[in-house]
């Protein structure tokens, strides 16, 4: 199972994130895994305690939680909620622990989300017996053994931001590991902090952003939303970079919603005077309500083809089709799901209002033929209003398609 190499890794913490971490790991270097619930690795052995699992490594990873009440995951609204940190119980108890078997020569490296400043006010000053770097990832749930290995950059917060030898030793550590050749981006804890956020607010603040220009081609009529997006994407001089510049379906996935939340709690704890933050929650969910609302104008049933946050995943937690839906309902309409990996079916109730909240490309459009004359009539029910935030569907016999945030021609 092991490499030849003579790092020893271990890995505490081995839910969604640690496993398909350590897994990639166990690839080059032996490694075993330690968390309070029985896991089933598919390459590493997993020991019985945390004292064994930092007796046994050289280099210590720590994925622990650092959760918010679910109620922030974002699957439902959150603008109304108070400001709130995180929670840093679980990760404390593993920094406390680990501590009373490490010794100097070992490397701990915490993975956790944190808010800036937590890592040197509250967690480092645990480790007293142990060298400490702090190593956030950006990655996704779903893909996280390919985000891993093919990472846009890998974080290393040391105490004072200089490349010293444990950002050295964590550099070499990963080479063997990457598919890619990432960026390695030294700084202090509290820089390393802050990037990890606000990547994720970086995010929910451009898909706010683009988002908002199909509300607008909803409203105003004459605007195709996509030949917006495209001439902005483009312009690579004063915007960064086309990714999350197609307007669609709203910021998904817990990390988002729950960063944004945080840095709300930071912001006011600060006294920075404006709260940005908010106002990307608020955006967020207005712009649900106004899909939910274009759904319920149909007078029709509504299903919603994709209940996860993102395609072929069983993630629900920050899923904006969970949020369009609690917006239907609220609206006094009965919403459906239709989404295998989360085993959601929807009954047959005839004709509908049917929500592609799952990019059609990757998910169904593969059984349609570019001829409505050849499709399949049993796709959706005839009669029913098919409304596509992506604006890929073709024509369908006997259905009228909506191509959400494209009015060019009249509203439809």
């Amino acid at each position: 199972m092991f490499s030849k190499s003579k790092t020893k890794v271990a890995m505490i913490g081995v839910g969604k994130l640690g496993q398909a971490c350590a897994e990639v790991m166990a690839e080059t270097y032996p490694l075993v895994g330690y968390d309070v619930s029985p896991r089933e690795p598919r390459n590493f052995p997993m020991v019985d305690t945390t004292k064994e699992a930092v007796e046994y490594a050289d280099i210590i990873f720590i994925a622990a939680p650092t959760p918010h009440d679910p109620a922030y995951d974002g699957r439902y609204p959150t603008a109304h909620l108070p400001n709130k940190d995180f929670d840093y119980t679980i990760v404390k108890g593993i920094l406390e622990e680990v501590n009373k078997w490490a010794n100097r020569k070992q490397l701990v490296v915490l993975i956790s989300t944190v808010l800036p400043g937590t890592v040197r006010s509250q967690l480092e000053p645990l480790i007293t017996n142990a060298r400490f770097v702090y190593n956030p990832y950006l990655i996704a749930m779903g893909t996280v053994g390919w985000d891993f290995s093919n990472p846009e950059m890998v974080m290393i917060g040391t105490e004072d931001g200089s490349e010293t030898g444990d950002a050295r030793e964590l550099i070499n550590f990963y080479r063997p590991m990457m598919n890619n050749d990432p960026r390695y981006v030294v700084g202090t804890w509290d820089e390393c902090e802050c990037i990890k956020i606000f990547y994720n607010t970086f995010i929910s603040a451009k898909l706010s952003l683009v988002n908002m220009i199909q509300d607008v081609a909803e409203r105003q009529g004459n605007i195709n939303v996509d030949v917006v997006t495209d001439a902005l994407k483009n312009s690579n001089q004063r915007i960064m970079g086309p990714r999350y510049m197609t307007a669609g379906m709203g910021d998904g996935g817990a990390c988002h919603p729950r960063d944004n939340i945080a840095l709300r709690w930071m912001s006011e704890n600060l006294g920075l005077g404006y709260d940005l933050f908010d106002a990307i929650m608020e955006a967020r969910e207005i712009q649900a309500k106004n899909l939910a609302q274009r759904l319920v104008d149909t007078g029709l049933p509504v299903i919603i083809i994709g209940k996860a946050y993102k395609p072929h995943v069983e993630y629900e937690a920050g899923s904006y089709s969970i949020l369009v839906g609690h917006y239907v309902k609220e609206l006094g309409v009965d919403v459906y799901y239709e989404d295998e990996y989360t085993g959601d079916k929807a009954p047959n109730v005839g004709a509908a209002a049917y929500l592609l909240a799952h990019d059609p490309e990757t998910t169904f459009l593969g059984c349609l033929d570019p001829d409505p004359d050849k499709q399949q009539q049993s796709i959706f029910p005839e009669g029913s209003v098919i409304i596509d935030p992506w604006r890929k569907c073709p024509d369908i016999n006997g259905c009228k398609v909506i191509h959400y945030g494209n009015t060019r021609f009249g509203k439809k």
